[in-house]
């Protein structure tokens, strides 16, 4: 057996994975990769994937849900389009490569960004704190959790502005309000499922209100939501999938479950990087996140034999992201407890 810490394409409950297997073979006596997406039996599929969302997160009326391609990176560019206000304004939180992206992308489209908190001066090990946020922008943007450095925000930013959020690598894994958002969106591949597909939880009352001169069609929100996701052909087999793993987490307790199963990893595994003199963690105890745990050895020079140690456990996906070094053991919602307990008992065994 493998135990997947991988932090990119997710790890999804063995269900369904043969589910969607099986659909690659016959669907409806057709392959999911080969039916036409305006057929009844996939509009079904895309309606069902769409309340499913509203379901699991109890999205409340007066949002819409749409599934788009492109990925959160495409989604820099659409919430900055999107949210453009007369100000031409927009205040972001600087936590990381994905919220420097964010950042990069809504200044390429002409939002004069103003970065009122980032915690780049160490390296974005914290989340930042008693930060000012500004009144005179259009929207506040922050990334809920960052991947790469393992930090996530246990409060949200608390504004009567419009709030926007890439929810990428931890939505779906605890409860949240999204009556506090304007704009949700996320890359399918941490939680939902596999890459192809982004997810918009999107406020009615901001669409169709930009006041940016430039808005490809594609990238109008309204005009995505009005098209029922279906404005082109939309990514079928990662709806397809996202649908068959949100029945799988509503079936097994939705989000609430999820979140005191998550918690329930994330203790253990931090519990042994704090006890294990062996072993270092990299971020603020504060701002810890649940999904990708990062941390490294005490002595450098070990790192051979601790590789040696967990790939012979079976564990893949382990070392950190090419630009942080170190470890990284990313827990998405379908990785169980036992391959946390068997990373805790390599990490027990190398420290001994």
């Amino acid at each position: 057996m493998k135990h997947n810490f991988g932090a990119g394409p997710c790890i999804l409950p063995q269900e369904v994975f043969q589910q969607a297997a099986a659909a690659v073979l016959d669907f409806n006596g057709l392959s999911i990769l080969e039916v036409s997406h305006r057929h009844k039996d996939f509009v079904a599929v895309m309606d069902e994937a769409i309340d499913l969302v509203k379901k699991a997160l109890n999205v409340p009326e007066g949002y819409s849900v749409a599934f788009l391609q492109g990925g959160a990176t495409l989604g820099f560019t659409i919430v900055a389009l999107n949210m453009m206000r007369e100000n031409k304004k927009a205040g972001y939180i600087n936590t990381g490569t994905w919220a420097s992206g964010a950042i990069k992308e809504a200044k390429k489209v002409g939002v004069d960004v103003n970065v009122f908190a980032s915690s780049e001066d160490k390296k974005f090990s914290y989340i930042p704190k008693d930060y000012k946020i500004p009144t005179d922008v259009d929207y506040i943007h922050f990334t809920s959790n960052n991947t790469i450095y393992g930090t996530q925000f246990q409060e949200f930013p608390k504004t009567d502005l419009p709030l926007v959020c890439d929810m990428s690598s931890d939505i779906f894994s605890k409860e949240i309000n999204v009556a506090d958002f304007d704009i949700i969106y996320a890359g399918a591949q941490k939680n939902l499922g596999p890459a192809g597909a982004t997810l918009f939880i999107v406020k009615d009352s901001i669409l169709g209100k930009s006041t940016s001169p430039f808005m490809p069609t594609y990238l109008d929100l309204k005009q995505q939501v009005e098209k029922e996701s279906m404005l082109n052909t939309p990514p079928v087999f990662s709806v397809y999938v996202a649908m068959l793993n949100l029945r799988n987490l509503i079936a097994n307790g939705g989000v609430k479950a999820m979140e005191a199963r998550n918690n329930a990893k994330a203790e253990l595994l931090y519990n042994e990087i704090d006890a294990n003199p062996a072993f270092i963690g990299t971020v603020a105890k504060e701002d810890r996140s649940k999904m990708n745990i990062t941390f490294t050895l005490a002595d450098e020079s070990r790192a051979a034999e601790f590789d040696a140690l967990w790939k012979g456990a079976g564990i893949v996906g382990l070392p950190g992201h090419r630009s942080n070094g170190g470890y990284r053991a990313s827990m998405y919602n379908a990785l169980p407890i036992e391959s946390v307990q068997v990373l805790v008992d390599v990490m027990k065994a190398f420290g001994k």
